[in-house]
């Protein structure tokens, strides 16, 4: 068994994109721009905004963090997304999901110029990923894809069953590794809450994407020798031997299913630290106008 160390690539990655802005600024060109707007204080909205900003820093790009509290009325958060748009010093920008309820998060998502989506969610880039046209990719599925091609993970002819079918993971994933690619060719079933018999479907895979956010969904006995399995879950589970009186979890059952695999991610250290790589590599796109122009 081979760990997917996502740390490892992230570090990696990030010196690449740090090299490319260097390059950019030594012949007269910007600085990439990346704004995040936050509502509310959800602790692992914090995380993972904090997480983006450091990241920016990393890479010498700017970043802006726009934060209203959790109140705020869907005309400010509009008003400011126009704002964005319009602004030419801003590459691209994200809102921070969950939204708190009282906000359409689809009006929103709308509101955004796809040429600045670089969360890869408006209706625009998700089109364009489907038909296999340039677009910014949504962050977890393309974390995924760069991290099987930066380890080699043969996908073409294989069985590939995704588990969950949201539309920030489990359905993008789905198309990716199903169309023609370096990193496709597969033969993708999609299960999700209303399959039955989950396990005949995992124990014919030979690759397993998990994402339903659900701990150990996935166990030993739903997976063959050999497998790849990819554990986008992130789950926090009471345990008062932590420091912090939990720890997190994926949505496999990690000790058990681990010894079966060929390749596995960890969680934490896995999809996760790919998936902020992936803002990074979208917001560079958008800077230099590789896809929009």
């Amino acid at each position: 068994m081979e760990l997917l160390d996502g740390k490892y690539l992230a570090r990696q990655i990030k010196e690449e994109i740090a090299e490319e802005v260097a390059a950019l600024l030594s012949k007269g060109g910007k600085v990439p721009h990346l704004a995040a707007i936050l509502v509310g204080d959800n602790p692992a909205s914090q995380v993972y905004v904090r997480n983006k900003v450091k990241s920016c820093e990393q890479v010498g790009f700017h970043s802006t963090l726009i934060r209203r509290p959790s109140d705020v009325s869907q005309a400010e958060l509009l008003h400011i997304i126009q704002e964005l748009n319009h602004d030419p010093g801003i590459d691209g920008f994200i809102v921070q999901l969950p939204l708190p309820d009282h906000l359409d998060e689809e009006t929103l998502t709308l509101a955004i110029d796809p040429a600045k989506d670089v969360d890869g969610f408006h209706p625009v880039n998700m089109g364009r990923m489907a038909l296999g046209m340039p677009c910014y990719l949504p962050a977890t599925p393309c974390g995924i894809i760069e991290t099987l091609r930066r380890y080699g993970i043969a996908t073409a002819g294989k069985e590939v069953v995704v588990v969950g079918r949201s539309n920030i993971v489990g359905t993008p994933i789905s198309i990716l590794l199903s169309r023609k690619g370096p990193v496709g060719d597969a033969t993708v079933t999609l299960c999700h809450s209303r399959t039955a018999n989950l396990a005949e479907h995992t124990l014919r895979a030979d690759i397993i994407v998990a994402s339903v956010g659900s701990p150990n969904t996935i166990t030993a006995d739903m997976v063959k020798p050999g497998a790849v399995v990819i554990d986008v879950g992130i789950n926090r589970i009471d345990d008062p031997t932590a420091a912090r009186g939990y720890r997190l979890v994926g949505d496999v059952d990690f000790p058990n299913v681990s010894p079966k695999c060929s390749f596995i991610t960890p969680v934490p250290g896995g999809v996760g630290q790919m998936t902020v790589v992936s803002l990074l590599m979208n917001t560079l796109s958008a800077s230099k106008k590789t896809i929009y122009g």
